[in-house]
């Protein structure tokens, strides 16, 4: 059986949807054997301005091979995407060309990458098993300016429903994306094989086993550390500023990633002269584990939009495996999961100063075995169940 993935970001990219794939990878080979072969196509790593890794050359044989696409350099701007993207979909269109698949497997965050899919789709005449990880129409809606927003919207939306028409089915990474597919496509099949945590996460596989169970006070120089994008949806600039200056010298912020917002942030944090603040590039998961296990809580925030309200960040799975506080900025669904599911968390409304400061002050400082949260939540077990699916609903064995 051959599948065609295709995913904008690919490892070594710092991304939720090049660690994603590169587990589903994983785990149908593992699972199938010589039985499958794998056909990706991605793009060369660019998920950050000014961060690269070199790629080297991918493992590729009989049963993987890896169609990497150069990229014009990008600040993550809307437009920039949509030059990017266009690049990637020519680029896609011309591989595929000669070749021939069982099935094709698309991760979207941002809609286009799962109607491409649909077109070769359609081309190929297979089957074709989308893995939704946003909502863009809704995303959108709150991002853009209204203006934008009015004219774009009813194009994404057309676009969007003669994507998930063309699906055979729809895994949706978010359950809190359930309400809004489920009212407008429901007619379809609807899967809920969420994000995980990797093996390097897990405390057996690192030092971070060497878990300190003793009950710890509030104390000056706290670290609360965040790692990963810096952008709208993150609204990292609309809370960061006022929530350091408040606690003072009692913390200190080191924020690793970037981002469009990372400018804004700069810019915020020198007018209001906040020196307790550490603000660090991308880097590699190897070394990002090192900074996780110096922190003494870790800090997430979403900005204040309605859509956020639907979805789960695949962060949450990451920070919560390493047994840290969790300082977290959330409504709705992440709220909701962080509230049932993660031990010692402590949940603030998004862009409130003052509520951020009231749970940070709740928060316990203390590391916390999340060994059940661990073996339910384990990348490599949800990623076989995806593959069994996957080569279940393509119909062949």
């Amino acid at each position: 059986m051959k599948i065609l993935i295709l995913s904008f970001y690919y490892p070594p990219d710092l991304s939720a949807g090049s660690f994603r794939v590169m587990g589903l990878i994983n785990a149908l080979m593992d699972k199938f054997g010589r039985d499958i072969q794998i056909e990706v196509i991605t793009t060369q790593p660019n998920r950050y301005q000014g961060f690269g890794m070199a790629v080297g050359i991918d493992k590729n044989d009989y049963r993987l091979k890896v169609h990497r696409i150069k990229i014009m350099d990008h600040n993550s701007g809307m437009l920039d995407q949509a030059k990017s993207f266009i690049v990637y979909a020519y680029e896609a269109q011309k591989i595929i060309k000669n070749h021939e698949y069982d099935c094709v497997f698309s991760t979207s965050s941002r809609l286009m990458t799962a109607a491409l899919g649909a077109m070769i789709s359609k081309w190929k005449n297979v089957p074709l098993y989308l893995d939704i990880r946003d909502i863009f129409v809704d995303t959108i809606q709150d991002v853009l300016p209204k203006k934008a927003a009015y004219f774009l919207v009813p194009i994404f939306s057309f676009i969007e429903r003669l994507t998930i028409e063309r699906a055979n089915h729809i895994n949706l990474v978010s359950p809190g994306f359930e309400s809004y597919f489920k009212r407008r496509y429901p007619k379809k099949s609807f899967s809920y094989y969420m994000n995980g945590i990797d093996e390097e996460f897990m405390p057996s596989n690192s030092s971070l086993e060497k878990i300190n169970f003793k009950k710890e006070t509030l104390k000056p120089s706290i670290c609360i550390l965040y790692a990963g994008n810096i952008g709208e949806g993150q609204g990292l600039h609309k809370i960061i500023p006022m929530f350091a200056k408040k606690l003072g010298d009692r913390v200190t912020l080191r924020l690793i990633g970037g981002g469009g917002r990372l400018k804004e942030l700069q810019d915020a944090l020198k007018l209001m002269d906040v020196g307790n603040v550490e603000l660090v590039p991308p880097m590699a998961r190897e070394d990002l584990i090192q900074e996780y296990e110096a922190a003494e809580v870790l800090f997430l925030h979403l900005n204040n939009y309605e859509a956020f309200k639907k979805v789960l960040p695949s962060k949450l799975f990451e920070y919560a495996a390493l047994g840290k506080p969790i300082l977290a900025g959330v409504s709705g669904y992440a709220a909701q999961f962080l509230s049932q599911e993660v031990l010692n968390s402590s949940i603030f409304t998004p862009c409130d100063v003052d509520s951020a400061i009231i749970a940070f002050e709740s928060l316990l400082v203390q590391d916390i075995n999340r060994e059940k949260f661990i073996e339910k939540y384990s990348r490599k077990k949800i990623m076989k169940n995806l593959s069994e699916d996957i080569v279940s609903r393509c119909g062949k064995k």
